[in-house]
């Protein structure tokens, strides 16, 4: 069943992007449109390609005042560089960890905590990982610990051992209250057999 549904979302992803009349499908199968969740931008993507000199008011584009910033090109340089070499760090933010523990069945109850998180919050990031001897789940990147304590908050009777951490963490969500975008794709699956 899981290569089959592997199978599925393969050949799905292949299929997004097409139109459903331009794609040939095989015998015993349909398309069908399907949800998915994507994670959200974690920056702007209006400001994609500009630097803050580009987007400042000015009354020739229709602003009602002028901001003008004057500097050397060597700084103006210097930022732009230092934008791009940083693009793939990672900052240091807070996660709450739901799960730890070393326990012989630890393993199958850290996969167990991390589904159980991922149905009840789809959109948040989940990292199960294994130091030796423990296994763990932490959720979420979030740039203040103000803002993993309000999951903290929202979750601990689903998972009452859980606790914040400060660790290194990936770009959080430029809009906190949509982590995730549903958008719909075209998804091929067995037909169903009529009796």
């Amino acid at each position: 069943m899981r290569k089959l549904i592997f199978t599925i979302i393969a050949l799905g992803a292949a299929f997004a992007t097409a139109k459903a009349q331009d794609v040939v499908v095989p015998a015993g199968y349909s398309l069908v449109d399907s949800l998915v969740y994507k994670p959200a931008a974690t920056q702007d993507s209006t400001l994609f390609g500009k630097d803050i000199f580009s987007v400042l008011p000015k009354k020739s584009k229709g602003d009602k005042a002028d901001v003008n910033v004057h500097q050397s090109q060597a700084i103006r340089t210097a930022m732009l560089k230092t934008v791009a070499n940083n693009s793939s760090r990672t900052m240091t933010g807070y996660r709450v960890r739901i799960f730890f523990d070393n326990k012989q069945n630890s393993r199958g109850a850290s996969e167990a905590a991390a589904g159980r998180f991922k149905g009840m919050y789809p959109g948040m990031a989940v990292y199960r990982t294994y130091s030796n001897p423990f296994f763990k789940v932490t959720v979420g990147d979030f740039r203040t610990r103000s803002e993993a304590l309000r999951l903290l908050n929202a979750i601990k009777y689903e998972f009452p051992s859980s606790f914040v951490v400060r660790e290194k963490i990936n770009y959080p969500a430029a809009d906190r209250k949509h982590s995730v975008v549903a958008d719909t794709v075209l998804v091929l699956r067995p037909a169903e057999q009529k009796k």
